[in-house]
Formats: structure tokens, C-alpha cells, sequence
């Protein structure tokens, strides 16, 4: 087991008691000897976790945050450095700054042994073509998060070109394109909206007649019936 995987299962059988817990016992669950018991409770305390008590008279955790890279397994740590990675590369220009800069504050605060893993090249993201500019991605995120409705100019795999009230309801993001579902005034329906073909996009003020957790539900549903990737 290493340290960190140690230092963790401590928290956790911590966690497990709402009264102190005697050393002797920490150390018998976690295989190791008292000495190294207080080292590591010392340890935990100098990384921001809220552990009373003393030798002898046994620890108690106090309820609150702890530092989220304690947290996380080596596995668990390898699946985040993945998806920033996929994040910093294949998304708009704020949110790929975002997960280039939560990378930045992850592995400044990571424990050496998670750190190596967090920046080991084993995973990596490939590129599968030219990344598209994604313009218009920062402003629709907007009006998921808000509930708004937009105004689009979008062409379609014709090239005919139309403009669209819809009501936003997810992005999918695909290995060379994003796609946008949403309900679609003018179709009267649930319609998909490819990224890279919307000309223009406009925030309005009006928000969404039902809530997006209704329209996702709705749009899920539609899926198990039919399938429009070409926002006709």
C-alpha cells in the first residue's frame, strides 16, 4: 500500500467514528506501526484536515472540507488528468483555458506520489483532425445555464439556410464536431444543431417555456424513436 493510499484509508476509518479513535486501533486497521500512525496523523493535520486528539488518548475527525486531492485514488486521478486533457483541447476557448488552469491548481496541491501519476503521459488525448473554431460554444453554454432561449442563422448539410428560435437543451461533444439539441420553434420539435454550421448565434432575454431537466427528459426520449444529426 502506498502512503497515499495509506493516508487515505486513516481519513476513511475516521470518517466511520464519531468519537476518538485510539492510535492503537488506527494502526492495527491499517497494518502499520504506532510511530508511523502519529507520522502519518501529523501529516494530514500539516495538509488542512481537522483531526483532535492526541497520543494516548485517541483522534476524532471534525466534519468539513478536507483537501480534494486526499480524496481520490491513483485511478481516479489518472481519469481527471484524462478528461482536463480532452477538455483543454477539444472545447471553446474559455472552457479549455478552465481545465488547463484546474489542471495548474491540481497538481500544485497533489502529494508527490499522486502528482507523478497525475502527469504521466501513459493516457493521452490524439487529435483526430483539424479542431474546428468554436466561437459561438461560450455563449451557448451561457444559455444552458440560464435557461434562454436562441436566435440562430444556421445552414444546413445543403447549404439551405435558415434562422431558428430554439430552446437549448444539451451539447454533445464528438470526436470532430459539437452538437446542439434543442427544441426548435419553427420545426415544432426536438431538432440537433451541428456547431460548425451555425453562422450566428444571439443570446435572447426570454427564457425557456419548460425547464431544461423537463426538455432532457423529453429529448432522451425522442432518441429511442428516431435520430436527427442533420438539424433539418
Amino acid at each position: 500500500m502506498s502512503r497515499t493510499e495509506r493516508l487515505l484509508d486513516i481519513l476513511q476509518i475516521l470518517r466511520r467514528h464519531r468519537r476518538p479513535v485510539r492510535g492503537a486501533v488506527l494502526a492495527e486497521e491499517t497494518g502499520i506501526s504506532l510511530r508511523t500512525l502519529y507520522r502519518d496523523i501529523a501529516t494530514l493535520q500539516s495538509m488542512g484536515a481537522e483531526i483532535d486528539g492526541e497520543p494516548g488518548l485517541g483522534y476524532v475527525l471534525k466534519p468539513g472540507f478536507l483537501l480534494p486531492p486526499l480524496m481520490f485514488s491513483p485511478e481516479e486521478i489518472e481519469a481527471l488528468a484524462l478528461g482536463l486533457k480532452w477538455a483543454g483541447t477539444r472545447t471553446d476557448g474559455p472552457l479549455g483555458q478552465a481545465a488547463r488552469d484546474a489542471m495548474a491548481k491540481l497538481g500544485a496541491v497533489l502529494p508527490d506520489e499522486l502528482r507523478r501519476r497525475f502527469d504521466d503521459d501513459a493516457l493521452v488525448v490524439v487529435p483526430c483532425g483539424p479542431q474546428p473554431v468554436r466561437e459561438d460554444l461560450p455563449l451557448i453554454r451561457k444559455a444552458l445555464s440560464g435557461e434562454c432561449k436562441l436566435l440562430l442563422n444556421y445552414s444546413d448539410q445543403k447549404g439551405a439556410k435558415t434562422q431558428r428560435v430554439v430552446w437549448p437543451v444539451t451539447v454533445g461533444f464528438f470526436d470532430s464536431v459539437q452538437v446542439l439539441a434543442a427544441w426548435c420553434e419553427l420545426r415544432d420539435d426536438y431538432r440537433h444543431f451541428r456547431i460548425d454550421r451555425i453562422q450566428e448565434a444571439q443570446l435572447l432575454t426570454e427564457k425557456t417555456p419548460r425547464r431544461r431537466s423537463q426538455m432532457m427528459k423529453e429529448w432522451r426520449q425522442t432518441l429511442l424513436t428516431e435520430t436527427d444529426s442533420g438539424g433539418q
